[in-house]
């Protein structure tokens, strides 16, 4: 890659202590090295995208990788030729070539349309990620991928799942504590449906999400950050775009995953 004249690469070091901002520093004669200076969570990304000079953007977690540079190839191509793509969503896969499930990306294996993506693969239109704002610096972690899915359709773009383009997530645990999958992904989701969803589908999809949140409490045993989550969630303030019914009929597999009735019934295709 560092060989390509069509392709930057930008790594964020995000507060890193295990050695890993000294490695970087060692790469700066073919990447950009951007340094944080205390973890910023995904507001740290959006500082790399910011210094971003392409027409697109692939977004890549610490611990993901394009499998080949023909993923490279592909992508810039489907956004070369499809303007009402604002998104290419990639096949997230083990080492092994084995595909990671998620409700994030279609069930079968076909390229189309997607409700969403996953934010260690994805490539984005870099004006429309500014236009839309970026990451969402106050959800610090988790759902920012369904903010960013959500915007991206407000403005008339597609989000594309393109099979072909495979990005390898080697999921690392590290940093990966129990309090921030209860606090996090509770939080956020909730914020998400307050903005979005009309009354009183809202108002079931927050209960479902609580239920779902305490029972993620009760397996960490994280009860504090529950309470804090909950308190943050209905406490915060959040302004309504609440979205027409054709956009919400689109993020249908979004109401599936966050429907109690749905996850004990088993209906989420």
């Amino acid at each position: 890659m560092a060989n390509r004249d069509d392709v930057e690469v930008i790594a964020v070091d995000n507060a890193s202590t295990d050695g890993t901002r000294a490695y970087l520093r060692t790469q700066t004669h073919w990447m950009t090295v951007v340094e944080m200076d205390r973890n910023m969570g995904i507001a740290a990304l959006n500082r790399g995208f910011k210094q971003a000079g392409g027409d697109y953007i692939l977004v890549l977690d610490d611990d993901s990788h394009p499998r080949d540079e023909a993923t490279l190839d592909l992508l810039i191509a489907v956004l070369d030729t499809r303007p009402e793509v604002g998104v290419v969503a990639c096949r997230i896969e083990s080492h092994t070539g084995q595909p990671t499930p998620t409700w994030h990306l279609p069930k079968t294996d076909v390229a189309g349309p997607s409700m969403a993506f996953v934010g260690c693969g994805f490539a984005i239109r870099r004006a429309l990620f500014e236009r839309i704002g970026w990451y969402p610096e106050r959800f610090f972690l988790y759902q920012n991928e369904v903010e960013i899915a959500i915007r991206v359709m407000q403005q008339g773009y597609h989000i594309y799942y393109e099979p072909r383009c495979r990005v390898v997530h080697r999921e690392s645990s590290v940093g990966r504590a129990g309090w921030r999958q209860v606090y996090f992904p509770t939080r956020n989701t909730i914020w998400i449906i307050r903005r979005y969803f009309p009354f009183p589908g809202a108002a079931y999809l927050i209960v479902s999400r609580l239920c779902m949140g305490f029972i993620r409490a009760v397996q960490f045993g994280e009860f504090k950050w529950y309470y804090r989550a909950v308190k943050d969630a209905l406490g915060e303030p959040v302004e309504p775009e609440v979205l027409n019914q054709q956009l919400r009929k689109q993020l249908s597999t979004f109401w599936k995953q966050n429907s109690l009735w749905h996850q004990l019934t088993g209906r989420l295709s």
